[in-house]
């Protein structure tokens, strides 16, 4: 099912016009009525943008779940963030080989039931999504009472490197291909705090220990002992680092290294800023069980107050002016491709 099958009902071009771009930075709310809607369509590699009349998702239109001009709107957001992808990769990515990989397609899970294809960005809600995923294949009753290491560590999803190159196609070719993305420095900021600044003794270990050892002048043998204690200031050193003494991680790995998008064609880009609305508006698309909604709680470090752009501000005073042009310019494509405006007034 290609998700841009189902825009008839805008009335926005194919052209990115000034407006769209605006509409695209801050997605509004879509208010809520009844919850049925029931959807089945098949889907092909390339884009287009039509919809039978008589098809069930265009009877869905009407079905009262959201107001034809919240559809509209929405539907129109979407679609226009497909052809600014387009646009962005057109003009960055067009010598790129367009042969698809295991490689490719790591970060990608897999539900057959509704065909649908979701790339994992880490702290973009990836875990709420898996929870829905996993409800959706049968493999939980609700999405509450799955525990966060049960969603991580469980194994209850497949992943589309599972498959054979015919199957790896055939999903890619007739399954609806979904990511969520999220604002890059305070996805970066949200994965620093959860990493770091909490206990946890594999990313502590792994990554604290090396960072601390090479940009800690006179590091305590206790923190090269534990890895405990990472600043932000060498988090940044880290990052920016071209000889890392340790690798990328995909929590702060750039959300289009992850998911290849000017060689995936997504059907559905969202964004993290409106979580609830779009994902719900997804799952009205792929015809979930009416009563199925993305959860919104935050299970990992609760008492941590969910990263903001103020928050991310304030850690980003903790490093000069240059370190945050160069965070930028490290997540300039995510920047370009999913619109989000510049973070920081000082940034050229």
């Amino acid at each position: 099912m290609k998700i841009h099958h189902l825009f008839l009902m805008t009335t926005c071009s194919l052209h990115v016009t000034k407006r769209q771009r605006k509409l695209l930075k801050t997605s509004p709310p879509i208010r809520h009525t009844k919850n049925t809607i029931s959807s089945s369509s098949s889907s092909s590699v390339s884009s287009s943008s039509s919809i039978s009349s008589s098809s069930p998702m265009s009877s869905s239109i009407t079905s009262g779940f959201f107001s034809p001009e919240s559809w509209q709107k929405l539907s129109g957001i979407l679609e226009a963030r497909q052809q600014l992808m387009k646009e962005i990769c057109a003009k960055y990515k067009s010598s790129i080989s367009k042969t698809i990989t295991r490689h490719h397609v790591k970060s990608i899970f897999v539900e057959d039931k509704y065909k649908l294809l979701y790339c994992q960005v880490p702290k973009a809600g990836c875990s709420n999504w898996k929870r829905t995923l996993m409800v959706l294949a049968g493999k939980a009753s609700n999405t509450q009472s799955i525990k966060h290491d049960t969603v991580h560590y469980g194994q209850h999803l497949k992943k589309l490197d599972s498959f054979d190159q015919q199957g790896i196609m055939h999903r890619l070719q007739t399954y609806t291909k979904v990511i969520f993305v999220r604002e890059p420095l305070e996805r970066m900021v949200s994965a620093y705090r959860d990493k770091f600044e909490n206990p946890n003794n594999y990313y502590h270990s792994l990554f604290g220990k090396p960072i601390i050892s090479k940009y800690r002048v006179n590091p305590s043998k206790a923190a090269l002992k534990t890895g405990n204690g990472v600043t932000f200031k060498e988090f940044v050193q880290y990052l920016l680092d071209v000889h890392r003494p340790v690798g990328m991680d995909i929590h702060w790995e750039q959300a289009n290294q992850l998911c290849n998008p000017c060689l995936i064609d997504y059907d559905f880009i969202g964004k993290f800023e409106n979580m609830e609305e779009e994902s719900n508006f997804l799952l009205r698309l792929a015809g979930a069980p009416p009563n199925l909604t993305l959860p919104s709680f935050k299970d990992r470090n609760p008492s941590d107050k969910r990263t903001s752009m103020q928050i991310t501000e304030n850690y980003f005073s903790q490093v000069g002016a240059l370190e945050r042009q160069r965070v930028y310019d490290f997540y300039y494509m995510d920047y370009l491709m999913f619109n989000y405006s510049k973070p920081f007034k000082d940034l050229y």
